[in-house]
């Protein structure tokens, strides 16, 4: 009897790209790798359900809607390239430092991963894609080298909004592929990345 069901087994690859929309068509640019993932988390943002009742019972619901959401990623840490696409940063100074400055916008931008699951013993990956959401200002935190090094990572967190296409997408979600590096395929695709 065949699994009726999949187990996610990890996540890798996360991709990011800048958002552009041009008569209600979506379209993305200077897309790249963010960083080496660690783990991810989709938030949905919902509202209420909203139920009718007949004969002193909830006769009929429709459901609540996507009203916005947050994604959380955890990277290994990003290279300056990343940090400028992610945070709008524009300008470094004579000694190449990035400057958080007055001129500092975070663009919308989509964000790709691929998730990897396993069901009745064969490995697949999914490949996701967020459409269009906005990185918030990370923190930084860094702790001193003791007698082992203690790997330390980034946190990110960026909001979701609903994509500016027909239907107001929030979350694609692909196919299983049969090798991770068709489903990194699909999203630099997806990302307009050669």
């Amino acid at each position: 009897m065949a699994a009726a069901g999949r187990v996610l087994t990890g996540f890798s690859l996360p991709y990011v790209a800048k958002y552009t929309v041009t008569s209600g068509s979506v379209s993305y640019s200077s897309g790249q790798l963010l960083a080496r993932g660690v783990d991810v988390t989709i938030s949905p943002d919902t509202s209420d359900n909203n139920i009718f009742y007949a004969d002193n019972q909830a006769a009929e619901n429709a459901g609540g809607l996507f009203t916005g959401g947050t994604v959380s990623l955890t990277v290994d840490g990003l290279l300056d390239a990343a940090e400028k696409l992610i945070t709008g940063i524009s300008t470094a100074d004579a000694d190449g430092f990035l400057c958080y400055d007055d001129d500092v916008a975070p663009p919308y931008v989509g964000i790709g991963f691929i998730a990897r699951y396993m069901s009745d013993g064969a490995t697949s990956y999914v490949p996701y894609i967020l459409p269009k959401c906005r990185f918030n200002f990370h923190e930084v935190n860094a702790a001193t080298q003791e007698e082992g090094i203690d790997w330390q990572t980034q946190a990110l967190e960026a909001t979701i909004f609903r994509a500016d296409d027909s239907k107001h997408t929030w979350k694609k979600m692909g196919g299983p592929q049969t090798t991770e590096a068709s489903a990194e395929a699909k999203i630099k695709t997806a990302f307009s990345i050669a």
